[in-house]
């Protein structure tokens, strides 16, 4: 009897089972493939990510240093509007690698983490919930207290336990250009209905191109459209579904969600790296396994923090599909140096992001 399994060994799932493992609770985890792959997010993150990460890892998944974004209405030829700051805002980085150093840590807290496991059914019973899987050698049955479910925007663990879905799903799409580039700026285009457009340079990693879209639209076309504007070779590409909006209720009988599967993402970008990341440390730091009634806690703690967050990066989503003057017109009137934090939309209000902008 396990106290925890862990479906899906991405940033939040490994990061939940480095906290629980921390508090001597006996964890095993699966992931269905090779830990990292397929790649469906993009490896630009905030600097705060660095503190989920093992010692001596940072020099290994670094790739650049971004200092600012410019924001366009068109393609690359269109007026482009900086924001900026003097030193780094966010990190380019080893987005496989990242998932591996963040599992090989919870590894080294005592969890038993192994890939190449697919959970194929998940049943809640009244003291226990099994876990059946198939692996390398064949389909196995496993007894835990509680069960994780961290596999992603089509959690089998969310369908299975009967918890909501997020309120949306968008289709993303990634390319790689192999060309090395070390500016520091991203770019940020703002036509795609709904959403947006982006290129990150990597450094000596070359570049990364994407965007995401509603259910229904063109998605390769705006893809081809998009890197053809930039006369951009590209080597590879993936795709992936995007939650946006955190699902209703995210814990089940003797079940609980974090990250993608519980739609713990930003809306104005949709990732969530840290948003999962932060939300497996309240789990871990509020969930007993003997004692379920504790799940509640955990669904209280993670909304107390992310919230206001998630509110705020809605109102900043509605501003990609006002009419283009109106858009015109608030990126000049903001555009310059910036004080605030990627991940946290209420650091619009600082004291550092006033400064910045008289």
């Amino acid at each position: 009897m396990h106290d925890f399994i862990v479906v899906g060994a991405g940033p939040a799932g490994s990061r939940f089972a480095r906290s629980a493992s921390e508090r001597g609770h006996d964890v095993l985890v699966f992931e269905q493939g090779a830990i990292g792959e397929p790649l469906a997010c993009s490896g630009h993150v905030s600097l705060d990510v660095w503190e989920y990460v093992p010692d001596g890892a940072r020099e290994e998944l670094f790739q650049n240093e971004i200092r600012g974004a410019r924001f366009h209405l068109g393609g690359p030829e269109s007026r482009a509007y900086p924001f900026y700051r003097d030193g780094a805002i966010s990190n380019a980085v080893d987005r496989v690698g990242l998932d591996r150093a963040l599992a090989g840590a919870a590894s080294d807290a005592g969890a038993d983490v192994r890939d190449g496991h697919t959970v194929t059914a998940v049943d809640e019973g009244r003291e226990s919930v099994t876990v059946t899987v198939r692996g390398p050698d064949g389909t196995e049955t496993h007894e835990t207290r509680l069960v994780v479910g961290a596999d992603g925007p089509r959690s089998r663990v969310r369908e299975q336990c009967s918890i909501p879905e997020p309120d949306e799903f968008l289709h993303g799409v990634l390319g790689f250009d192999l060309e090395p580039d070390h500016e520091a700026f991203v770019d940020v285009h703002l036509t795609v209905p709904g959403f947006f457009a982006w290129r990150i340079p990597r450094g000596e990693d070359g570049v990364e191109y994407g965007l995401a879209v509603s259910p229904g639209d063109d998605l390769n076309a705006r893809f081809d459209r998009l890197v053809s504007g930039y006369d951009a070779t590209i080597d590879r590409r993936c795709s992936g579904l995007i939650p946006v909006g955190p699902a209703s209720r995210t814990i089940g009988r003797r079940s609980l969600l974090v990250g993608d599967a519980a739609g713990q993402t930003k809306p104005f970008t949709g990732g969530g790296i840290l948003y999962g990341m932060r939300s497996a440390d309240h789990a871990a730091r509020t969930v007993d396994p003997t004692d379920p009634t504790t799940l509640s806690e955990y669904e209280s703690a993670w909304r107390e923090e992310l919230r206001a967050e998630i509110r705020l990066g809605h109102a900043i989503r509605a501003g990609y599909s006002v009419p283009a003057p109106l858009q015109r017109l608030g990126l000049r009137t903001f555009s310059g140096e910036i004080g605030v934090h990627m991940d946290e939309p209420s650091s619009l209000f600082s004291r550092e992001q006033l400064r910045a902008m008289l």
